[in-house]
């Protein structure tokens, strides 16, 4: 038995990094998973990846009838949506005075907009059905402020205080709404953060990334971050609601 057996699941961003490593954990507890992102190609893997039953669903979280249309469709192929993943985002590092207003834009429709599209458009056949889980991949970035990484910080903050108010608003409904809060994990995400750091700075891999390790000394394993995941959408889960649970090696202890 595994502990999300019978339950169906949306992941989006799901194809590459954390979201994919929530994916496959899902499955693996017996979850029935929709696999969503913008890359067909990597969508349709990762669903192959998640056995029998699992589904790729083409989306673009800024759409916002997408976003209407990607629950429709899981709710109508898979007979409903238990769970829901807010994993899809971006992230762009840069000099406050560098950052135009396309940029800030961006970063506020992908990482803002986007989870409040797909929660709206979830959060009513959950409300029908009177239970729920919805999770949004925050980042230690949603409780402490960073160098170089202001609009990213003021969308994850702006993702940690809707969960919160929606925590509050359907705690009797049978409703949880939770954030998982990393720090910078092994994935392709950090890798191009890396990759920026060099090229703006000339050091090399080595230096570039002993910034980001944990005090642990390491980058966040994404089957860690999987993990909590797994807890926060499963049945042993639902006394925990308006959390926002770091996996980031003590770095922030609040």
């Amino acid at each position: 038995m595994g502990a999300l057996d019978g339950k169906i699941a949306l992941i989006t961003g799901g194809g590459r990094g954390l979201g994919r490593a929530v994916a496959l954990a899902f499955a693996r507890e017996g979850a029935l998973v929709a696999v969503a992102a913008r890359s067909q190609v990597e969508i349709e893997l990762v669903a192959r990846e998640c056995g029998p039953g699992a589904v790729a669903v083409p989306l673009d979280v800024t759409d916002e009838d997408a976003c209407e249309t990607a629950v429709a469709r899981v709710e109508r192929e898979l007979g409903g949506l238990d769970v829901l993943v807010n994993n899809a985002g971006i992230a762009i590092s840069q000099k406050f005075t560098d950052t135009d207003t396309a940029t800030w834009r961006r970063l506020m429709a992908v990482d803002l907009d986007g989870p409040f599209f797909v929660t709206r458009a979830a959060v009513r056949g959950m409300l029908r059905r009177g239970s729920g889980a919805v999770i949004a991949i925050a980042s230690i970035a949603s409780k402490v402020g960073g160098p170089y990484l202001s609009a990213y910080t003021a969308a994850k903050h702006g993702l940690l205080g809707l969960t919160r108010a929606l925590a509050a608003e359907y705690a009797r409904q049978g409703l949880t709404f939770n954030c998982v809060c990393p720090g910078y994990a092994d994935t392709p995400m950090t890798e191009a953060t890396i990759a920026n750091i060099m090229a703006r700075t000339g050091r090399t891999r080595e230096q570039a990334l002993e910034p980001l390790l944990t005090p642990q000394g390491k980058l966040v394993a994404p089957a860690e971050v999987a993990a909590v995941c797994v807890l926060l959408a499963s049945d042993a889960g639902r006394g925990i609601n308006g959390a926002a649970i770091n996996v980031d090696g003590g770095e922030v202890q609040f």
